[in-house]
C-alpha cells in the first residue's frame, strides 16, 4: 500500500508492505516508520516510490526525496522484515516465591514514643494580636443605601423585599471587620502518619521476565520476496469532495518515471499555481474595490452636521482605519458605536443641568474672567486658536485608488 493518507491526526504518505514467511507461510504486514507527510495545499501532487535491488526504498513527492529506508534494517519497518532470533517463551510462568520488590519497609523500626499521629497540620498563630482600629461590631457587607425598592414589586408575589448588599465603605478604610481570629500556621509538632523505612530487600531477585526461546519462525534473505504486481486498486475514505486520483504507473525504470512526472505531472502543477495566484490577486484586488465603497460612503456621512463635536474624532478614526488595514476592522466597530451613541442621543436627548448649576458655573466663569488679566491683542489670539481647534478637520490627501 502506498499513498497520501490524511485524516484526523493522521498525515504520512504510507508505505505498507504484505511480506510471507517462509518459514509460517504468514502474510505479515510491515509498516514504515516515520514516513514523510503530506502537502496541505490543494494543488496536484505525485507521489513516487522507488525500490532498487539493493534493498532500498526512497519516496519522493514531487520529485523531492522526502524518506530513504532499507527494508532489511532492524529500525525502519513496524514491525520489521526480518524477525528476531529468540522470542519470550510463551509457556513460562513467574514462580510465585519470586520477589520483585527492591525495597521493603524495615521490620525491626518502631515508632518514636514522642510520635503524635494525631497532631494536627495547622494550629492557630498564638503570637498574632488583633490589627488596631479593627472595627468588631461592623459588618463585612451592608445594604445598598441608593438601591430602591421597584415600583412592579410585589411582597405577596414576590416576598419580602431586600436591598442589594454591598461591600461596607467603613472596612476599606480599617484593618478589616467583623468577628477577628487568629491566623493559622504550620504546626512544628505535625509529622503525620508514621511509616516505618525503606531498607533493601534481602529476598529481591529482580524484574521477572519469561526466559528466551529459538523463534520458531526466524528466517534470513537478501533481498525480499516480492511478489508480481497484478493488479492496482484505490482506496478512498473521505468527507470532502475534489479528491482525484490519475495517470498511475509502474516502471521497472527510475528514468521512464522521471519523464512521466516532467512531462505529465509538471505542467498542470505549474498552471495550477498560476491561476491559483490569480484567484488571491483578484479577492485582494475585490477586498480593496470593496474597502473603498465603504470608506467613501462613511466620509459622507462624516460630514453631516449632526455629528456636530465628534465630527473631528470620527475623521481621526477613519484615516487611521483607511491606512491601517491590520486596525480596519476595530476601527469600524469603534465609528459605529460612535454614530449609534449620537442617533440614540438625538432621538432621546441629554440631560439637562439643574439650572443652580448652570447659574453657579456662569457665576464661577465670570469671576475667573474678572481676575484674568491680558492685552486685547491676546484675548484675540486666545480666541482664534479657539476657533481653529472647534473647525472640524478635513482629509489633507485624495485617495486615488
Amino acid at each position: 500500500m502506498f499513498g497520501p493518507d490524511r485524516c484526523g491526526a493522521t498525515n504520512k504518505v504510507h508505505f505498507i508492505l504484505k511480506h510471507k514467511n517462509p518459514k509460517s507461510g504468514k502474510y505479515i504486514e510491515h509498516h514504515l516508520k516515520f514516513p514523510p507527510s503530506v502537502p496541505s495545499d490543494k494543488l496536484t501532487h505525485v507521489y513516487t516510490a522507488i525500490l532498487t535491488p539493493d534493498n532500498e526504498l526512497r519516496i519522493l513527492v514531487d520529485g523531492e526525496e522526502k524518506k530513504k529506508a532499507n527494508f532489511l534494517a532492524e529500525d525502519d519497518f513496524e514491525p520489521s522484515l526480518i524477525p528476531s532470533k529468540t522470542i519470550p517463551d510463551p509457556d513460562d510462568k513467574k514462580p510465585e516465591d519470586w520477589d520483585e520488590r527492591a525495597k521493603i519497609p524495615d521490620p525491626d523500626s518502631t515508632k518514636p514514643d514522642d510520635w503524635d499521629e494525631e497532631a494536627p497540620m495547622e494550629i492557630e498563630d498564638d503570637e498574632a494580636e488583633k490589627p488596631e482600629g479593627w472595627l468588631d461590631d461592623e459588618p463585612e457587607e451592608v445594604d445598598d443605601p441608593e438601591a430602591t425598592k421597584p415600583e412592579d414589586w410585589d411582597d405577596e408575589e414576590d416576598g419580602e423585599w431586600e436591598a442589594p448588599k454591598i461591600d461596607n465603605p467603613k472596612c476599606t478604610e480599617a484593618p478589616g471587620c467583623g468577628e477577628w481570629k487568629r491566623p493559622m500556621k504550620r504546626n512544628p509538632a505535625y509529622k503525620g502518619k508514621w511509616q516505618p523505612p525503606l531498607i533493601d530487600n534481602p529476598s529481591y531477585k529482580g524484574i521477572w521476565k519469561p526466559q528466551e526461546i529459538d523463534n520458531p519462525e526466524y528466517f534470513e534473505v537478501e533481498k525480499p520476496d516480492f511478489e508480481p504486481i497484478a493488479a492496482v486498486g484505490i482506496e478512498i475514505w473521505t468527507m470532502q469532495d475534489g479528491i482525484v486520483f490519475d495517470n498511475i504507473l509502474i516502471a521497472s525504470d527510475e528514468k521512464v518515471a522521471e519523464s512521466y512526472r516532467e512531462s505529465a505531472w509538471k505542467p498542470k502543477f505549474e498552471a495550477e499555481k498560476l491561476k491559483q495566484k490569480e484567484e488571491e490577486t483578484t479577492e485582494s484586488d475585490g477586498l480593496k474595490g470593496v474597502q473603498k465603497v465603504v470608506f467613501d460612503n462613511l466620509y459622507k456621512v462624516a460630514d453631516l452636521p449632526f455629528l456636530g463635536e465628534h465630527k473631528v474624532k470620527v475623521l481621526d478614526l477613519l484615516e487611521k482605519a483607511e491606512k491601517q488595514a491590520n486596525l480596519t476592522i476595530g476601527i469600524l466597530a469603534s465609528i459605529l458605536v460612535i454614530f449609534f451613541s449620537i442617533f440614540l442621543k438625538l432621538i432621546f436627548g441629554g440631560k439637562k443641568k439643574p439650572a443652580a448649576v448652570v447659574a453657579e458655573t456662569k457665576k464661577t466663569e465670570v469671576a475667573e474672567s474678572s481676575n484674568k488679566e491680558g492685552s486685547s491683542e491676546e484675548k484675540e489670539e486666545q480666541s482664534e486658536d479657539a476657533a481653529a481647534a472647534a473647525a472640524p478637520r478635513r482629509r489633507t490627501t485624495r485617495r486615488d485608488n
